[in-house]
């Protein structure tokens, strides 16, 4: 592959890792402590992701446990989970913090593909616009010392790499999909 190509393929790359991140925060049904990636504690003043600061295990399907390291945190994450748009209601028995996570209702499940495949077309975009910088930077080339059929290859090259890029897309909405349709 062109070396002027890689800057692409890479921004892509990190494109596809931020869909499977986001992706992984979508509550299916059952229990997945990703979904607390993104809900920041208070910790002393900074704002620090539950998982530094507890630890966080799945003991049943429907059932995250959260076990402090600090026990004065307890409050912290309790606040923090409830201020989140996880829409869970945390219990604490003092020591441990538990989310139990009702069974998804076919309405609910049908809303949360939709937010997949809104995902999923956010992702496309993105890559697509990825394409569109590295078109335009080829064609700025034309009249330097790259000949314009290299410059058409490199422009087939990088839609083979848009192509993939959309297939993993692809591919990965529709997996994700099916884990939160399955009962």
């Amino acid at each position: 592959m062109n070396e002027k190509l890689k800057v692409y393929e890479e921004k892509m790359t990190k494109t596809m890792a931020n869909l499977d991140g986001e992706l992984g925060a979508i509550r299916a049904g059952r229990a997945n402590p990703n979904v607390l990636n993104r809900i920041m504690v208070d910790y002393y003043g900074t704002p620090t992701p539950i998982q530094q600061v507890a630890n966080v295990s799945v003991p049943e399907a429907r059932m995250i446990q959260i076990q402090p390291w600090d026990k004065t945190m307890i409050k912290a994450i309790t606040k923090a989970i409830q201020t989140s748009d996880l829409g869970i209601n945390p219990n604490n028995d003092g020591s441990v913090i538990r989310l139990i996570f009702p069974e998804l209702t076919e309405e609910r499940r049908k809303e949360l593909v939709k937010d997949v495949k809104k995902k999923g077309e956010a992702a496309k975009v993105a890559i697509r616009n990825i394409r569109r910088d590295g078109n335009d930077s080829l064609k700025k080339l034309k009249g330097s010392d790259i000949s314009e059929d290299e410059i058409k290859d490199m422009e087939d090259d990088l839609q083979k790499m848009t192509d993939k890029f959309v297939k993993e897309v692809d591919k990965a909405v529709e997996v994700k999909s099916k884990e939160v349709m399955t009962v």
